[in-house]
């Protein structure tokens, strides 16, 4: 059984002990339990779900294990030969990651 829900913006495909790093989601605690209810999509075994914008009664049960993590450094470069412009920019995505505990449809 699998769930599509929208977390933060970006879908994704929701498993029960599946680990996902999502958008960082400020005034989350390690050990808390977050619950997702804009769930898209439901399959279980031979049937799907399709909601229309979501399904009903359907949630995503997860619980938060590291609140924030940083992802891989990113380099933007930017430079025009012979007309002495570089422009050097980075950043690091933020994220946090959740367990999936329980998919109810």
């Amino acid at each position: 059984m699998y769930a599509i829900v929208e977390i933060q913006g970006q879908q994704f495909k929701a498993e029960e002990g599946k680990k996902l790093f999502v958008h960082h989601m400020k005034d989350v605690e390690a050990g808390n339990t977050v619950e997702f209810e804009k769930v898209l999509l439901v399959e279980n075994g031979d049937s799907v779900q399709v909601g229309a914008p979501t399904v009903e009664g359907a949630k995503v049960v997860c619980e938060v294990v590291t609140p924030l993590v940083k992802g891989d450094k990113v380099i933007v470069f930017k430079m025009k030969r012979r007309k002495d412009y570089r422009k050097k920019n980075g950043h690091r995505a933020q994220f946090t990651e959740i367990v999936i505990k329980q998919v109810i449809a």
